[in-house]
């Protein structure tokens, strides 16, 4: 079931964003943000595999840490099949990378807690700065 929760998450931050261009004042904030939701997946897809293969890190792991990361807002369902749903906050292109990624440094802190004595110190020979700034601190 793991495999499959990754699958659906690994699409899931595949997504594209449809920023709305309607939305920006001008080109330079537009692109901004672009940047900004580029450093969302690069940040989930090193996460993703940092759980993918760690496999103390089970599909309850993964679905408890949605239930507390980004304040619950995305669930992973299980009950037939894998299915993930999201609750916007503000703007879902910003967002939903971010709250994958969340769920995602949550499951893997909590496996690091119960694994080593300290999470931070593993996430450090793990993870790049970027993450660490943005997850782990």
């Amino acid at each position: 079931m793991k495999h499959l929760i990754l699958d659906a998450l690994r699409s899931w931050i595949n997504q594209r964003p449809g920023l709305e261009h309607a939305n920006y004042g001008d080109p330079s904030a537009y692109r901004s943000e672009v940047r900004s939701i580029g450093q969302d997946l690069q940040h989930a897809r090193e996460l993703l595999a940092a759980v993918a293969w760690r496999d103390g890190i089970t599909d309850k792991d993964l679905i408890d840490a949605s239930r507390r990361a980004f304040s619950g807002r995305l669930t992973i369902d299980t009950s037939s099949g894998v299915s993930i749903d999201y609750c916007t906050g503000q703007y879902w292109p910003t967002e939903y990378r971010r709250a994958a990624a969340a769920v995602l440094a949550s499951a893997l802190h909590e496996y690091w807690r119960r694994s080593t004595s300290s999470a931070t110190a593993e996430a450090r020979r793990s993870l790049s700065r970027s993450v660490i700034r943005n997850y782990f601190t």
